[in-house]
């Protein structure tokens, strides 16, 4: 198994960063805190490896191949180390590790289709595609691995090279995925670096990068396409959500209530497209309250590594605070716990899962994305106004219609201001399709070939019709 040192930048020691342990809040193990200059090597390598991987289309699909299988090969190092610093539990973190594999596999057989244009005049005009240069990935801590493939799979796929920041709060399991791949791919078109800000600030408008792809919270996002402008370099942002469930009057609430809960609280709630809200009819309300909240009392809370263990610790100290202030806020406006509330006694960071009630409908923990184990359930009379409340937030990440009747549930579905809306599940993506949020919840695709051409540029060639030579 080749260490993550492999992964690193060349140059002087780095200052140190200390890495977490979720579930017990104290510090395990450290990664370089690396500096600007360190960056600056980093880039310029990826320019120099460019050269030579964008060239040769049939040795990208050779090495993207054989990226996964080293990513699968390594999935009893990685998993654990996932686990150690992200929380999630162990059997979710081999669900990762294998989804990363899956998507460099998915994207080393996709390939950009030349297209002719025949319009009636004397030319051909034939549509090519030419990849960009460098790009900066910028992941957050919630789904390291997985949020990494699926920016660096595509841009490696249309012949970029790639640039990788994980967070610094999940930054191990990155660097050793940057060593894996370091066996199966030439050097310098991937590489990882760790630090602490402005070290992702410097990333996002370096000069020498031309597309930055960054999944994290909308003011960061506003930040970064900011930082990209300076060089012009495009963006891609997926900014978070707060995904709302509207559930019809003829939902059969014992039959849906484990995929609605499940939907909204896996890896602890920190999933940007978990459902964060829910609108139940009214006659229905407490029922639903009642079955989320017998789930959310039984669910297994623990130590990731722990098999018995169904949902982790919160990832990090500042979102623990944020999580536990926004649910003392809506308490304190007048909503009531069904269950949880609040920290749990005992070291790490695990707040208890909580469903929420008698909610104000204007409270943070409804119009903001809380990001953590807490759901409020809101009721409704009149399905217009569960829609009006579903779309009444700045945010447009998906969606969920929950009913018997599918053609009704889909017309409603139909309504909602989102990128991806589903019935009678929620937050189930296929590698082949596109990925995207609308309003505050982002700007360009992932996801199928989508994401690939979004790391691609046109380049178009016209010649004479042979009689007109």
């Amino acid at each position: 198994m080749p260490t993550p040192e492999a992964g690193r930048a060349p140059g002087h020691p780095a200052p140190s960063l200390p890495v977490i342990d979720p579930a017990t809040g104290e510090t395990f193990d450290e990664t370089p805190d690396q500096r600007p200059d360190e960056l600056d090597d980093a880039v310029d390598r990826a320019r120099r490896a460019w050269t030579g991987w964008r060239a040769d289309p049939a040795a990208r699909t050779t090495g993207l191949n054989a990226a996964a299988d080293a990513v699968e090969a390594a999935g009893e190092d990685l998993a654990p180390l996932l686990t150690r610093e992200q929380g999630k539990p162990l059997a979710e973190s081999y669900a990762e590790v294998a989804r990363t594999a899956a998507r460099l596999r998915y994207f080393a057989d996709l390939a950009p289709r030349t297209r002719r244009i025949d319009d009636g005049r004397p030319v051909h005009s034939e549509i090519r595609w030419r990849p960009l240069g460098p790009v900066a990935a910028i992941v957050p801590w919630n789904f390291p691995l997985q949020l990494a493939s699926a920016k660096f799979a595509p841009a490696l796929a249309a012949g970029n090279t790639v640039v990788l920041k994980p967070s610094p709060y999940t930054p191990l399991a990155t660097r050793l995925l940057g060593a894996v791949l370091a066996t199966a791919l030439p050097e310098d078109v991937l590489t990882v670096v760790t630090g602490r800000e402005p070290l992702g600030a410097h990333l996002a408008s370096h000069p020498g990068i031309r597309h930055v792809t960054f999944t994290g919270s909308v003011p960061t996002g506003r930040a970064v396409a900011g930082a990209a402008a300076a060089s012009l370099a495009r963006v891609t942002l997926e900014l978070g959500g707060n995904d709302a469930a509207v559930l019809l009057d003829d939902v059969d609430v014992d039959r849906i209530a484990d995929r609605l809960f499940w939907a909204a609280f896996r890896n602890c709630g920190q999933v940007c497209m978990a459902v964060k809200r829910v609108y139940a009819p009214a006659r229905l309300h407490a029922e639903v309250v009642e079955a989320l909240a017998h789930r959310a009392k039984t669910v297994v809370v623990g130590p990731g590594l722990d098999p018995d263990t169904r949902l982790g610790p919160v990832n990090n100290a500042p979102q623990l605070a944020r999580v536990e202030r926004v649910t003392q806020q809506a308490l304190a406006a007048g909503a009531r716990a069904a269950t949880g509330g609040h920290r749990l006694d005992g070291p790490g960071y695990f707040f208890a899962p909580t469903i929420l009630t008698d909610v104000p409908p204007d409270d943070p923990v409804v119009t903001e994305e809380q990001f953590g184990p807490v759901l409020p359930v809101l009721p409704y009379r009149d399905l217009d106004e569960a829609v009006e409340a579903a779309n009444g937030t700045g945010f447009g990440l998906g969606g969920s219609v929950w009913g018997t009747d599918l053609d009704r549930a889909a017309a409603t579905a139909d309504r909602l201001e989102c990128g991806t809306a589903w019935i009678n599940h929620h937050a189930e993506l296929s590698l082949a399709q596109p990925f995207a949020g609308v309003k505050d919840s982002g700007v360009g695709v992932a996801g199928g070939p989508w994401g690939l051409y979004g790391n691609l540029r046109p380049f178009v060639v016209h010649r004479p019709r042979e009689e007109e030579r």
